[in-house]
């Protein structure tokens, strides 16, 4: 029986999807489950595993192609099929069939390619030249009647890097993923479409390691996850957010839409980019469920298995560029968000307390803020508050 392998739906409001790397070729055998095809969508990269167990027959969408959700990509066929190949991929089948016309050629006078029909690629001459972007009308045939061969395909592709007057060979060419094209697209939205201004103050550590310091031990004991700094930060923020909510608001047309729930995205890099996962109704949520949360988000971020809707609705977000040795920036809004919170690195300075210069561990914070619905009168009391959290938490159990 032949199954249709579909685009899945990967978030209400994603149509299109970029083919990543097949992980199977045609011919090959997979198991049920056995991930074939790495999808890339505007929001994250997700596995697409095999219905059944079977042989993949057809792929008819490569790798760098677009595809709509629901498009049939691949046909799979349940069971076993005769040519399936257990280990080795399709393309060694193409390859023993270019080895014995390449071996043809060399017999026949090279005068008899050039009076040959027209050109056409070999199967592993055509996937070498898709995988390095090289055109087949740009490559010369000396394949058996006038077929651009493997070695025809690898002299051109040598040829085709190949540093020119123009282009130096310590230079890489990459294609963009989609989630990278994506967080550009919105970056450089957040700044032509908002009236984005940041504001810093620095924060007094010295409670909050004090209070890790304490009950780490009794906290990982019982939850099985250490106390971050990051639920500290979230609870801060949940709690300004209450007291100045035009910063938890966004936009809407001529409106301004005030939210009273508190879902909050924690910004998470990857190795293709940053992704901001959202931390639902946050407010409900506890200091180790607010630290599971992200740990969940963390492990399946890696693994490829984050649902796109995860990263989308959120009201206010955070992002610590500490962890990367960051000592200040200005992080950029989430639109249609109105406020980012940017976390950095903890560093003992001297600085004054009671009269007397004494040496505590700082952080230097950042709150960036739409204009059009934050007032800077808000946007610096919005950051006071969660200094003042951070440096006496007990403020956020009694909200005083």
């Amino acid at each position: 029986m032949t199954f249709e392998l579909k685009v899945p739906k990967v978030g209400e409001s994603i149509t299109e999807v970029e083919i990543g790397d097949w992980l199977k070729a045609e011919g090959d055998a997979v198991d049920q489950d056995e991930t074939l095809v790495m999808i890339d969508s505007a929001k994250t990269t997700l596995e697409l595993p095999a219905p059944v167990s079977g042989t993949l027959t057809k792929i008819l969408k490569k790798t760098g192609d677009t595809a709509n959700i629901g498009e049939v990509i691949a046909h799979l066929e349940e069971g076993s099929v005769n040519g399936a190949k257990e280990s080795a991929p399709a393309e060694k089948e193409a390859s023993s069939v270019q080895e014995k016309d390449e071996k043809s050629a060399t017999e026949k006078p090279a005068a008899a390619a050039s009076e040959s029909a027209p050109q056409t690629v070999m199967p592993a001459a055509q996937r070498i030249l898709a995988q390095n972007n090289v055109g087949a009308g740009d490559v010369a045939g000396t394949g058996p009647g006038g077929r651009v061969s493997k070695a025809d395909a690898l002299q051109a592709v040598e040829s085709a890097a190949a540093p020119t007057s123009e282009t130096r060979d310590d230079e890489e060419v990459v294609h963009m993923s989609m989630l990278r094209r994506q967080i550009a697209k919105r970056l450089l939205e957040a700044q032509q479409n908002a009236a984005l201004l940041t504001t810093f103050n620095e924060i007094d550590m010295s409670a909050v390691i004090a209070l890790r310091k304490e009950h780490q031990d009794v906290f990982l004991k019982h939850h099985n996850i250490k106390l971050g700094f990051m639920s500290f930060f979230v609870k801060a923020a949940i709690d300004a957010l209450k007291h100045y909510p035009a910063v938890n608001a966004e936009i809407q047309g001529d409106n301004i839409i005030y939210k009273n729930h508190y879902d909050i995205g924690v910004a998470i890099g990857t190795g293709k980019g940053l992704v901001v996962p959202v931390i639902r109704n946050a407010q409900r949520l506890s200091f180790a469920e607010v630290e599971q949360s992200i740990a969940d988000f963390a492990t399946r971020i890696k693994a490829n298995k984050l649902n796109p809707d995860e990263l989308s609705g959120g009201t206010f977000s955070i992002t610590n560029g500490g962890i990367f040795g960051s000592l200040l920036s200005t992080p950029i809004v989430n639109p249609p968000q109105s406020g980012i919170l940017g976390m950095h690195s903890i560093q003992e300075r001297p600085v004054a307390v009671n009269g007397e210069v004494v040496i505590r561990p700082m952080m230097y914070v950042a709150v960036t803020y739409d204009h059009r619905v934050v007032d800077g009168r808000e946007a610096v009391s919005f950051l006071v508050r969660i200094k003042e959290c951070i440096e006496n938490p007990a403020r956020m159990l009694i909200e005083a």
